[in-house]
């Protein structure tokens, strides 16, 4: 089995794979009379095909356990996801590029407190990945008709290892 160790979710890093949403960027714009911070413009919020729209959810995720046995990833051709966490407990992020016959080689990150991401459409990521303790998230995607998810199963598994101390990366 392939083994990859999780390393730390950065804006750089994860770049290649889509937008990491939290507050360390870019300086805030001061609205509603000085008394709040926007963060704007983190992603791009992509929606195409029939009947198309953006969607606004919470999903609960239950927690997995690692090391992760990594068999399958998906991703949505009409329309982006973004993942916001609503607790500060870190989560698994894995994307991967296409490669010749499928995903290429996947990639895994973890969230520090206040971090989620948005994968572009047609990225290849891993399904919702809580650590620890079930986790509620604000999910931003597409809506409509059509077709939105492919999965792509491994012929060879990848074994996901947490780093050390996930608490602290």
């Amino acid at each position: 089995m392939n083994i990859i160790v999780a390393e730390p979710l950065t804006r750089d890093v994860f770049a290649e794979y889509g937008d990491v949403l939290d507050t360390r960027g870019p300086a805030p714009l001061s609205i509603n009379n000085g008394m709040t911070e926007r963060y704007h413009d983190l992603a791009r919020v992509e929606a195409t095909g029939p009947e198309a729209r953006v969607l606004i959810s919470i999903f609960r995720g239950k927690p997995y356990s690692f090391p992760l046995k990594l068999e399958m990833v998906e991703r949505h051709p009409l329309g982006s996801q973004a993942f916001m966490p609503l607790s500060p407990a870190p989560f698994l992020v894995v994307a991967c590029h296409d490669g010749d016959e499928g995903p290429d080689v996947p990639r895994a990150f973890i969230t520090r407190p206040g971090q989620g991401v948005s994968y572009p459409r047609n990225r290849w990521h891993a399904v919702l990945t809580p650590i620890g303790e079930p986790q509620d998230f604000l999910v931003v995607d597409r809506g409509g008709g059509g077709n939105n998810v492919e999965e792509f199963h491994f012929s060879m598994p990848y074994e996901i290892h947490l780093p050390e101390d996930p608490k602290h990366v």
